[in-house]
């Protein structure tokens, strides 16, 4: 039997792939893996509209899945910490495995 706390761990977990779901989101994560990102690379990199940028971010931050560190007047934006950035990267070695039945 489950107690209230592995269900809202539940909850919290489900609302994070919920997140990580969409693929502008997805795509923002992966972008920010291999080293800090500030908006604007993110948004010349992806070729994306600084407010959706923004807007994702405020989602990935508010569920802690990214961070952001400010630099003078940039703010750099990375996986939040190892595990997220080791899931991330462990699923897409998933995805790109070759499934042979």
């Amino acid at each position: 039997m489950s107690t209230e706390r592995d269900q809202a761990e539940i909850v919290i977990l489900a609302e994070t792939f919920r997140l990580l779901g969409d693929p502008t989101r997805l795509r923002i994560m992966l972008y920010c893996l291999s080293e800090p990102k500030s908006v604007g690379e993110i948004v010349e990199g992806l070729g994306l509209s600084q407010s959706l940028v923004s807007h994702h971010l405020r989602l990935l931050r508010g569920s802690r899945l990214v961070r952001g560190e400010r630099q003078a007047k940039q703010v750099f934006y990375q996986a939040s910490d190892h595990h997220v950035s080791a899931m991330l990267n462990d699923m897409m070695s998933h995805v790109a495995e070759d499934h042979q039945d």
